[in-house]
C-alpha cells in the first residue's frame, strides 16, 4: 500500500509544480520549446550578408529583440558570402547591397530555396579622399574608370596619370572586397561590367579599414556606402561626381539620391527572405517589424529611407509573399523601386 506523503514531501511537490508552471510560461513568453525531457531551444532569426546593410539590420534587430525577446543573429560575410549561406539554407535572411546574380539564383534553385526580394533603403555609394587633398574638387566617371579599370593595374600609379592637372603623387587605392555587393555595383556603374577592376588595391569587407586607409594618406582614395562617410566626415572627404561629359558635379546626399541627380552611384539596398522561413512566426514577425519600423532607424544610421509610397508597395509585396527577383541576374544602375516590384 502506498503511504500518504508527509508535509515536507507535499511542500517539495508543490514547489516543483509551481516551478514547472513558471518554466512553461517563461518558455511560451520567450518562444522556447520545452517538451517533456527535451532541451529548451530559443527561437532564432538567422541573418547574414552585406556589411553596407548591416547597420540597418543591426539597428532593427536590437529594437526587435527588446520588443519581442526573440533572438536574432546578424553576420557580416559580404553580399556574396551571405548569398552563399542563404542558398545553402544556413540563414533565414540575407542582406544585400546589390541584387541576386545568375549563379546565386541557380544555387538557390538547385537547393530548392525560393526567396522574397525586398528593397529596404537607398544608398549613395560614395567616393572619398583624404581631407588634406586640395587638388581634387570633383571626378568624372571616365576618370574613375581610368583609375580603377583592369587595364590600370600596375600602370596607373600616380594621380597625374589620371588627370595631368593633378600632382605627381602616389595613388593609394582602397575598395570593397570581391564578395561585396558594393564592389559589384561600383564596377558595374563605373566600368560597365560587374567585377571588372584592377586587383592591386587594398580590398576589405570591413568599411572601417577603408576609412582608416584613406584618412591616413593624402594620396589615398576609396569608396563605400554613404553611411560610413556620414559617420566619418571629420576623417575623410566626399568627391562630387560628374556623370556625363559637360555635366555638373553632384555630391552624394539624400536629396540628390531622391531627385535622381546623383548618378550612376545611387542604388537600392535589399533583404532577401527564404520563402520557407517566412512561414515561421519569428521570421514573419521580424520582417513585419523591419518593414514597418525601419524608416526612422534607417535615418538614424545615415541611410536614405524609401518614400512612403515605395514603403507601402514593398509591404504589399511582402504580404503577398511574391517570390523571385525583379532583376535578370545582373546589377542594374538607376532602377526605381516601384518599377522593380512590378516586374515580379
Amino acid at each position: 500500500m502506498r503511504s500518504e506523503p508527509n508535509q515536507a514531501e507535499s511542500t517539495v511537490a508543490s514547489i516543483s509544480r509551481k516551478l514547472g508552471t513558471c518554466l512553461m510560461l517563461s518558455a511560451v513568453a520567450l518562444g522556447i520549446s520545452a517538451c517533456s525531457g527535451e532541451q529548451a531551444e530559443t527561437r532564432i532569426v538567422r541573418i547574414d550578408g552585406s556589411s553596407t546593410v548591416f547597420p540597418i539590420t543591426e539597428a532593427v534587430a536590437e529594437e526587435f529583440q527588446i520588443t519581442t525577446r526573440i533572438k536574432t543573429t546578424v553576420g557580416i560575410s559580404g553580399t556574396g558570402g551571405g548569398f552563399k549561406k542563404f542558398c545553402r539554407g544556413e540563414v533565414d535572411m540575407t542582406q544585400a547591397s546589390r541584387p541576386i546574380l545568375h549563379e546565386e539564383m541557380e544555387a538557390c534553385k538547385a537547393a530548392g530555396i525560393e526567396y522574397i526580394e525586398l528593397p529596404i533603403a537607398y544608398d549613395a555609394l560614395t567616393v572619398v579622399i583624404n581631407p588634406q587633398n586640395d587638388f581634387v574638387t570633383s571626378m568624372t566617371v571616365d576618370e574613375l574608370k581610368k583609375m580603377w579599370g583592369p587595364e590600370a593595374q600596375n600602370v596607373i600609379k600616380s594621380w597625374n596619370q589620371v588627370n595631368p592637372a593633378w600632382p605627381d603623387r602616389p595613388l593609394k587605392l582602397f575598395g570593397a572586397g570581391s564578395d561585396s555587393g558594393t564592389f559589384d555595383y561600383f564596377t558595374e556603374a563605373i566600368m560597365g561590367k560587374a567585377k571588372s577592376s584592377r586587383g592591386d588595391f587594398t580590398a576589405s569587407e570591413d568599411d572601417n579599414v577603408i576609412v582608416k586607409g584613406v584618412a591616413g594618406d593624402i594620396g589615398a582614395i576609396g569608396y563605400f556606402g554613404f553611411a560610413y562617410f556620414a559617420e566619418n566626415q571629420q576623417a575623410i572627404k566626399a568627391v562630387p561626381i560628374v556623370a556625363k561629359a559637360g555635366g555638373e558635379a553632384v555630391s552624394p546626399s539624400e536629396e540628390n539620391v531622391r531627385n535622381g541627380s546623383y548618378q550612376p552611384l545611387s542604388r537600392p539596398l535589399f533583404i532577401y527572405v527564404n520563402a520557407a522561413s517566412a512561414e515561421a512566426p519569428e521570421v514573419k514577425s521580424f520582417v513585419d517589424y523591419y518593414l514597418e519600423h525601419s524608416t526612422e532607424l534607417i535615418q538614424e544610421v545615415k541611410f536614405i529611407p524609401l518614400p512612403d509610397n515605395e514603403v507601402t508597395a514593398v509591404i504589399e509585396h511582402w504580404q503577398a509573399r511574391k517570390t523571385g527577383t525583379g532583376f535578370g541576374g545582373e546589377p542594374e544602375v538607376g532602377v526605381k523601386i516601384e518599377d522593380l516590384l512590378k516586374r515580379i
